[in-house]
């Protein structure tokens, strides 16, 4: 943001701060969901590559609505459910 929109905001009265503050989220459930997250950019990165989201809901036993949840960082999508796709679309522990 902006020093000078955070300014305004600051004088009239709104409180500025980061996601993790707002949820009060500790130091490793900050690092959870920025995991969580990279790992569904990176999906959804890969698997536009390759196929289609009902291509890899096939192959791993799941379903479209379920991938897109997981491309999108939906939290009800499971880290388990998010490797088991990242595996799919041909990615190993090396990769970034």
């Amino acid at each position: 943001m902006e020093q000078a929109k955070k300014e305004r905001l600051e004088s009239k009265g709104w409180k500025v701060g980061t996601v993790s503050d707002f949820l009060e989220l500790t130091p490793e459930e900050t690092i959870f969901v920025e995991i969580k997250l990279a790992l569904s950019n990176s999906l959804k990165d890969r698997r536009q590559k390759m196929m289609t989201q009902s291509e890899l809901a096939s192959q791993i036993g799941s379903s479209q609505p379920r991938i897109a949840k997981a491309e999108k960082g939906d939290a009800s999508v499971s880290i388990e459910l998010l490797i088991r796709a990242m595996l799919a679309t041909g990615a190993t522990p090396k990769d970034k």
